[in-house]
């Protein structure tokens, strides 16, 4: 553990990109970036589709558009949320204040059970339209492997969202045992390397 506040080490010092890009918050996070481009990048390229006596395009799920706009709305959002929290990762050394740190990990812990959620009930929700669908609404079954990939990969996101919550909590746990360790004993050097 650092000898700094919520897991970073003093502020102000130099950024390594290596230490950063191995930190297992800024894999998850990537990972669950590129899922959320899956889901809406499937769910957009084709998870609409038309019926061959049909021109205008509908929702390949049961044709609710609601399911559609869920998975594109969900996707894109946890895209720009992963995007703002690895920004957020390289800035947290540079927080000199013990406060902000923490506003920032309870922030993180927030947002990732949060996300998990939306990606269980985004997980339900896609899956029962998808099992409700028709086969005369898709008779060339266009866009079904887009569909199973929007549905398995909202499922891989709650863990990937979830585990990332598990981490920002344990980092609090850890933190807030060195901050309570250090108000006890000011002028002590710290036990923990």
């Amino acid at each position: 553990m650092d000898g700094g506040a919520f897991g970073a080490g003093k502020a102000g010092g130099a950024f390594d990109p290596q230490a950063f890009i191995r930190q297992p918050q800024t894999i998850l996070r990537f990972v669950s970036w590129v899922f959320s481009i899956v889901v809406f990048g499937s769910i957009v390229n084709e998870g609409y589709v038309n019926r061959v006596d049909e021109v205008e395009e509908h929702c390949i799920f049961n044709r609710n558009p609601n399911a559609c706009n869920y998975g594109i709305t969900v996707g894109v959002l946890a895209f720009l949320s992963c995007l703002l929290y690895l920004a957020l990762d390289a800035y947290f050394p540079q927080i000199s204040s013990v406060k902000d740190r923490k506003k920032a990990v309870l922030s993180d812990i927030g947002v990732s059970a949060f996300w998990a959620f939306l990606w269980f009930v985004g997980f339900c929700f896609l899956t029962n339209q998808w099992q409700a669908s028709k086969p005369e609404d898709n008779p060339l079954n266009e866009g079904g492997d887009a569909a199973r990939a929007a549905i398995t990969f909202s499922f891989f996101s709650i863990f990937t969202w979830g585990f990332l919550a598990f981490l920002a909590f344990r980092r609090l746990r850890e933190i807030n045992f060195q901050e309570e360790y250090n108000t006890l004993f000011p002028n002590s050097p710290s036990l923990l390397p």
